[in-house]
């Protein structure tokens, strides 16, 4: 198969699966045919959603690791973020019962599993073979997976209550955890998210002096990096210090979350797409 086909492949089948949870949970809101106890998401789902994971990440090995080259842009980092998230977000569906939220992931999985056949990606310095390199980048992946994740709880906790508020709660909103256990996994999410940034941002200062020679340049990624890191230190104090909870912690999660994203994956794409520097 083809390298463009099968990034087509994969795209419709998240696509697919996107608009079958839709219809399922969101449009109607009723449960999918033979849906499991508990979690609201049937055996044939789960394996289903593997079909097109499985091809998401034969494809990222092809692109991060066989390559003889490795091409990283904003397309690959968003590539990579989908791969994790909806990777998390299936574990996740094992324990947790949180429906609805494959309605939001797998279509952005979708869109975000084609983009590396449309914008290949900057080539990088002999450095990237590094297996510091690839430390940092795994890393740094994570932790913007976790806060992806996070960011699609926060969208949906604020509809939420939006909804309690109106008293026009029904559909999969009327059968998700209340706000008090949707907003505790949130934190979750966010602390150990912030301890990977932290590692991310430790890692980039220490590989810095190794890989380049010299301390680390405080450019766009690195100050909306920084920046990010102090939003969420900001979150986590004000939460477990004074109580930070409903709106002022939605808010503060996706400020957060937005600043993170223009660190590498915003100045990337405007380097790439915009300025066609790279």
């Amino acid at each position: 198969m083809s390298g463009i086909l099968l990034y087509a492949v994969t795209s419709l089948l998240y696509a697919a699966l996107g608009w079958h949870f839709w219809h399922t949970r969101w449009r109607t809101g009723a449960e999918a045919a033979g849906g499991s106890e508990g979690t609201g998401i049937a055996s044939w789902e789960r394996l289903a959603i593997l079909a097109p994971f499985m091809l998401h990440s034969y494809l990222l090995h092809a692109e991060l690791f066989a390559a003889p080259e490795l091409r990283f842009g904003f397309s690959q980092a968003l590539s990579v973020m989908l791969w994790l998230t909806v990777l998390i977000y299936w574990a996740e569906s094992l324990i947790y019962d949180v429906k609805g939220m494959q309605a939001l992931v797998l279509p952005l999985a979708a869109v975000c599993a084609l983009l590396p056949a449309f914008f290949a990606g900057p080539e990088t310095p002999v450095y990237t073979k590094a297996l510091q390199f690839r430390v940092h980048l795994l890393v740094a992946m994570l932790a913007y997976s976790l806060f992806t994740i996070a960011a699609l709880h926060a969208a949906l906790m604020t509809v939420l209550e939006r909804r309690l508020h109106e008293g026009t709660l029904a559909g999969p909103l009327a059968s998700l955890p209340p706000l008090m256990t949707l907003e505790t996994l949130l934190f979750r999410i966010l602390t150990l998210g912030f301890v990977l940034l932290t590692l991310t941002l430790g890692t980039g200062f220490v590989f810095s002096e190794e890989l380049f020679g010299k301390a680390v340049r405080f450019n766009h990624k690195t100050v909306f990096g920084i920046m990010s890191w102090f939003i969420f230190a900001a979150l986590l104090v004000g939460r477990y210090g004074w109580g930070w909870r409903g709106r002022t912690a939605l808010r503060w999660t996706l400020a957060g979350f937005v600043t993170l994203l223009l660190a590498y994956v915003g100045s990337m794409f405007v380097l790439e797409v915009i300025l066609g520097k790279v």
